[in-house]
């Protein structure tokens, strides 16, 4: 059977940004149900319409993109992805998105085929930056009892390798890399990284990494130590 094409929520405030993206996502078959101009339009049409991804550009008058994705992002069952657009890598409202849940950002000069493709990642419920992009971020942004909208979750709940696991993957390791470092099938670490999701609530591996530094079991500025030839199982 055929996969459903993703429904797709575009908010910006630039006519011309959101009419590029508009042709380019119905070329590839992705139909755009609503289109915003800030944050408050946004949030309405997210409810209105019920879009699987939202491309939310961080900066528009009357509710920024953060505060529109806090308020899309409640919690509840059957929520869309939010894609952020910004026009600046690594900026500080990127991180806070990203905090909030969003699954990955953009940059507006995104090329057709990336543009695409990022929407049906997304809407997959797969992360769209890779731990060390996101690594990055934190690192930069991430301040313990900050403002910002950090998510705290206690790990208590997560067993000694799913600290081991969640450690790593917060250093920007993939699945693979974590399989041959903890000598374990792939499909072993992919359970892991689920049980660790579900454990601490999660939607993805972006958020795991931003908790992984905020709760203080990695360290910003910390690298992913070196690799050895024996490991414990």
């Amino acid at each position: 059977m055929t996969e459903q094409a993703p429904r797709v929520l575009l908010a910006d405030d630039q006519t011309l940004v959101r009419t590029g993206f508009r042709m380019i996502l119905g070329a590839d078959g992705i139909d755009v149900v609503a289109e915003a101009t800030n944050g408050a339009e946004a949030v309405e049409a997210a409810r209105r319409t019920r879009p699987d991804v939202v491309l939310m550009d961080i900066r528009m008058p009357e509710m920024d993109g953060l505060e529109a994705t806090r308020r899309i992002l409640t919690g509840s069952p059957g929520e869309p992805r939010v894609i952020i657009l910004t026009t600046f890598d690594l900026d500080r409202y990127v991180y806070a998105a990203l905090s909030a849940g969003a699954s990955g950002f953009l940059l507006k000069d995104v090329t057709p085929e990336h543009l695409a493709s990022a929407v049906r990642t997304v809407r997959t419920g797969d992360a769209l930056l890779a731990p060390a992009i996101t690594r990055r971020l934190v690192q930069r942004f991430a301040r313990h009892g900050s403002d910002t909208a950090a998510l705290h979750r206690d790990l208590a709940s997560l067993t000694p390798r799913e600290l081991e696991v969640l450690g790593l993957l917060a250093r920007g390791l993939s699945n693979a890399e974590l399989a041959a470092r903890l000598r374990l099938a792939e499909a072993t670490v992919k359970t892991h990284v689920a049980r660790i999701l579900a454990k601490l609530g999660l939607r993805d591996r972006v958020q795991a990494v931003i908790v992984a530094y905020e709760t203080g079991l990695v360290s910003a500025g910390e690298r992913e130590p070196a690799k050895h030839s024996s490991g414990q199982a």
